[in-house]
């Protein structure tokens, strides 16, 4: 059985306007989005800015509340629970921010910021809290004088080791990664990546892992959800991310630095920019700026289908090798 299962979800955020403040418009941030994540499984997801990643990893938290669909945790739905309910769960699911110093509060000590989430979640008694915020401390490779320090302190690679190791002090089983390492620079980039992988193995974390760059979702993930302007228009092993159907996704992969430095084939820029999520086309969201755009494409929305073991996309173009609906 999965460990998450996200059936149908949407969020639609509100938009106000005029003299008494009403909704005007609705934001269409997630449209319609269905994955499941089963147990020590990274899942990656990946698309432009703007197509509804980041959304979707704190509606599955519960960060945002969803608008429609549901959130099943270990077999129980989640999606309505109220606070004192979500607590237990709370503990279990944990995020990695973006921007690591924005995360922290920066009147809070590094201890002290652990401290806070260990006793909110009765993890360990409170005489055995020092010694545990000092292992994990060393665990994410910092310093043990840095247990006593202020986020300013910090590098931004070892603020978000920081964010890390608060990540990991109430023992979660999963983790929503949020481009944890967009922010940092190449050389970090690496360095806390390959922290992420070690800690996986160790703790025997499930992860959904948020990215715009599919270089690093193919190295870091199993499996990919590509998304297009909230919706999920293609999902599929990385180690079949050279057999994507969708033109999308294929863009993705020709606008990637070509690794050999002899090779020098222009890269595939894709034209055009992503239409705006409040008012969005109709049919194919990805119609004005596909290669492969047909009159049905203008008009009807593809369904998410079947191309072939694990691999699901929505693309008309792409219906002469799907089997089954999904």
């Amino acid at each position: 059985m999965p460990l998450i299962e996200v059936n149908n979800l949407v969020k639609h955020f509100p938009v106000r306007g005029g003299v008494f403040n009403q909704v005007v418009a609705h934001v269409h941030a997630v449209e319609g989005v269905s994955l499941s994540i089963n147990s020590g499984e990274t899942l990656g997801v990946v698309g432009e800015s703007g197509c509804g990643k980041s959304t979707l990893g704190k509606c599955i938290i519960r960060l945002i509340q969803p608008t429609e669909g549901q959130i099943i945790y270990e077999g129980e739905d989640i999606t309505h629970l109220d606070h004192a309910r979500m607590m237990p769960f709370r503990r279990k699911m944990q995020i990695l921010f973006q921007d690591p110093y924005s995360s922290l509060n920066p009147r809070f000590t590094v201890r002290a910021a652990l401290r806070e989430a260990m006793l909110l979640h009765q993890v360990k008694p409170p005489a055995e809290i020092d010694a545990e915020i000092e292992r994990l401390i060393s665990l994410v490779g910092l310093r043990p004088d840095a247990a006593d320090k202020f986020p300013h302190e910090f590098s931004g690679g070892q603020r978000q080791r920081i964010g890390i190791a608060r990540a990991l002090a109430v023992q979660p089983s999963f983790i929503v990664a949020d481009e944890p390492v967009s922010a940092l620079d190449v050389s970090i980039q690496a360095q806390v990546l390959n922290l992420l992988m070690d800690l996986r193995e160790t703790f025997g974390l499930t992860m959904l892992f948020v990215s715009h760059d599919l270089k690093v979702i193919e190295h870091f993930c199993d499996r990919v959800v590509v998304m297009y302007l909230g919706r999920q228009v293609e999902t599929l092993s990385t180690e079949d991310l050279a057999r994507a159907a969708h033109p999308y996704t294929q863009a993705l992969l020709g606008a990637n630095p070509i690794d050999d430095p002899d090779d020098r084939r222009p890269l595939k820029v894709l034209q055009g920019d992503v239409p705006s999520p409040l008012h969005p086309p109709p049919g194919c969201p990805f119609q004005g700026r596909c290669p492969l755009v047909m009159e049905r494409c203008r008009r009807e929305m593809p369904p998410l289908t079947r191309h072939g073991p694990g691999h699901l996309v929505a693309c008309w173009a792409a219906e002469g090798g799907s089997e089954n609906s999904a």
